[in-house]
């Protein structure tokens, strides 16, 4: 008995380690919505997986809870969209390094008739003022996303603490909400590039472009190999690496979407943003 036991024993160890062995090399990447809703990632990884032979397992979420996943350890490597927090995240110690990786812009999304009249706003805070102004129903994320931090961050700048029956905070991520925004005819900020991708629009309209407060950075992070010493950091590191490289920032300038360029690479940084990122 006790033989068989051994045996048995013996042989699930043997599977186990046939199986870590056969299993390729991979990280686990924990990032946003739109870089995986857009398809930025169906072109990005392939070339990086077949330049090094890793995989990147992808975990779409809000920057918010991104930043979560990376503080439990649950997560090789982080790629989102909110320069502050990123900061932020690196001085309390998460993190040993962020660097740009490359930038795009939100836009202001509303029904065709326009009736807050935001299409001749002479700002995006003006935009939104207007929303207020008229009560017109507003689809927010509400799901502290980058996009969410982003929008709370206008709201504030034009004096505005948004709230009751017209402004609508949804805890669901870009996509969810453009589609909820379609059936309320209600306004709503996106990043540019999940819209361009949207086909679901109805009624709703590209309304408000430009404002150079609408500019949309993207960084990626090392994370800190002292408080999570058990992460694939060494991957991590050669994917990070990669997409800072003139190959992984070609990939990036490579992608479209119905023949527009979506994310623009930080080798390419210049000042453009808003209408100048289509230039």
């Amino acid at each position: 008995m006790r033989l068989a036991v051994y045996l048995a024993a013996a042989l699930l160890g043997l599977a186990a380690g046939v199986q870590a062995r056969a299993e390729p090399p991979h990280i686990v990447l924990a990032s946003t919505t739109s870089t995986q809703n857009s398809g930025l990632f169906d072109a990005l990884i392939p070339r990086f997986t077949e330049a090094s032979g890793i995989q990147v397992r992808v975990v779409a979420v809000g920057t918010g809870q991104a930043f979560a996943l990376a503080r439990r350890g649950d997560a090789d490597s982080l790629l989102v969209h909110d320069t502050e927090g990123e900061r932020r995240f690196v001085a309390e110690g998460h993190a040993s390094e962020r660097a740009d990786v490359m930038y795009n812009d939100f836009v202001l999304i509303g029904p065709a008739e326009d009736p807050a009249g935001i299409a001749g706003a002479e700002s995006a805070e003006q935009a939104l003022a207007r929303i207020h102004e008229t009560q017109a129903p507003f689809a927010s994320r509400g799901d502290d996303s980058g996009t969410h931090r982003a929008e709370r961050r206008l709201w504030d700048a034009a004096g505005i603490d948004p709230g009751g029956d017209w402004y609508r905070a949804l805890g669901s991520g870009m996509g969810p909400t453009l589609n909820t925004a379609a059936g309320m005819d209600a306004y709503v900020m996106a990043d540019r590039a999940t819209w361009v991708a949207f086909d679901n629009r109805q009624n709703l309209a590209l309304l408000y472009e430009g404002d150079p407060t609408l500019f949309n950075q993207y960084g990626s992070l090392r994370l800190s190999e002292q408080r999570h010493p058990h992460l694939r950091h060494e991957l991590a590191d050669r994917w990070h690496d990669w997409l800072l490289s003139d190959a992984g920032q070609r990939a990036i300038a490579d992608f479209t979407v119905k023949g527009q360029q979506l994310f623009f690479p930080n080798a390419d940084q210049a000042t453009r943003h808003g209408r100048g990122l289509r230039d």
